[in-house]
């Protein structure tokens, strides 16, 4: 793309936080694409938050919630992607209390149980070593890997 002017700029940023959630890393990723002097970066950002297409509380919340229901990924992870994306420590801090540790747990059962039918090994504690290293780069805590298994995991032997 061409290089835009500052009206365009806001333009196409305004058309394209209306269609989702975004955060100012992903819009400041655009305008440097676009080279857009750092000045304008800066009102345009201001401007897209006063008019309140661009929110990152708010977008830190639909991030959470989205990855952690729709993509079933652990807090790690979650955490992760948004200190990518230069999210405040205290917004990531204050969303992730968001997320019900109960459902979490079942949704990592539910997500070992049907990698589980996929999973070949030459014996059961290789299949458990792949759905353990699966779980963890979902996001999951080793404890609550060790929850979702119970105590199926305990009493193996290497």
């Amino acid at each position: 793309m061409n290089k835009l002017n500052y009206e365009q700029a806001l333009s196409y940023l305004a058309a394209y936080c209306s269609t989702g959630e975004r955060c100012i890393f992903d819009v400041r990723r655009k305008m440097e694409k676009w080279k857009i002097p750092s000045v304008q970066q800066i009102e345009i950002i201001q401007k897209l938050q006063k008019e309140n297409f661009l929110d990152e509380e708010r977008y830190c919340k639909a991030f959470v919630n989205d990855k952690s229901q729709y993509n079933r990924w652990g807090n790690y992870k979650i955490r992760y992607e948004l200190r990518k994306r230069q999210i405040p420590e205290s917004l990531i801090r204050d969303s992730m209390e968001t997320v019900n540790s109960e459902e979490n747990l079942e949704r990592l059962r539910q997500l070992i149980e049907q990698k589980k039918k996929s999973v070949k090994g030459k014996n059961e504690w290789e299949i458990w070593q792949k759905l353990i290293r699966f779980a963890v780069g979902r996001g999951f805590s080793q404890k609550e890997v060790e929850l979702a298994f119970g105590k199926e995991i305990m009493g193996l032997e290497p």
